[in-house]
């Protein structure tokens, strides 16, 4: 579960993962955990750290804390990215095309933690080779600092560039996105019975007199004209 940890610069933290090791001394085994940790604002800025230490809050601390320095802007284009490209380090490599909106991030659970700490919110992935999860994530960074938008390459080339086919199959696929009406929904059912029992089942409506002494019987009222029991006049 994604951890706050800057408010003022909504920057955000999930651990992608925990592992331990132990190593066998003089005087017993000694344990180390590691930590690898993703952080991004969830618009257009990542980066990821790799902590060590005795216990696993330390190691989560230090690993946020790399990643916090190492955080680099990821060119999108609407909710994707702006071109497919391949990442590689050592013997993984991984594919990130983009997708048109309402496709989602079809990835891993280390490619997805990059992506969605970026902010991408639509993209397909593939990933080649080992699946060891640093050799992953640094594939995915590797594939991220390759991505160029439009007006840089127009810049590079010194010529205007119309829209690419990414953002024209982007347009196309707002065509299909729901949108909401503004009018009030319908209301579901409500359950009504029951309802029309007074004071509910706590008792506090009247009840009716189910036989008994007539002494514990509530008696009549008595007429206006005179008390309680009194014979009428003739």
């Amino acid at each position: 579960m994604p951890e706050m940890l800057d408010e003022s610069g909504s920057i955000e933290s999930t651990t992608v993962a925990v592992s331990r090791t132990s190593a066998t001394t003089k005087g017993g085994k000694r344990f180390q955990f590691n930590a690898l940790v993703v952080v991004g604002d969830r618009r257009g800025k990542v980066g990821y750290g790799y902590g060590k230490s005795t216990e696993v809050p330390n190691a989560v601390e230090k690993a946020q804390k790399y990643a916090r320095r190492t955080m680099r802007p990821v060119p999108m284009a609407g909710t994707t990215l702006t071109h497919q490209v391949e990442g590689r380090f050592s013997s993984s490599s991984v594919r990130l095309i983009p997708a048109s909106p309402g496709t989602g991030v079809v990835a891993g659970k280390s490619v997805r933690a990059v992506l969605e700490m970026a902010g991408v919110t639509d993209c397909l992935t593939k990933c080649y080779g080992s699946t060891n999860q640093i050799n992953v994530i640094k594939a995915v960074f590797d594939g991220l600092s390759q991505l160029r938008t439009r007006q840089d390459i127009a810049a590079t080339r010194g010529t205007e560039l119309g829209p690419s086919e990414i953002e024209v199959k982007i347009e196309k696929g707002k065509a299909f996105m729901p949108v909401s009406s503004g009018r009030e929904k319908m209301r579901g059912p409500v359950n009504t019975i029951g309802q029309e029992r007074r004071g509910g089942r706590g008792g506090g409506g009247r009840r009716r007199d189910r036989g008994g002494p007539p002494s514990q019987q509530q008696q009549p009222e008595a007429p206006s004209g005179g008390p309680a029991g009194a014979a009428p006049q003739g």
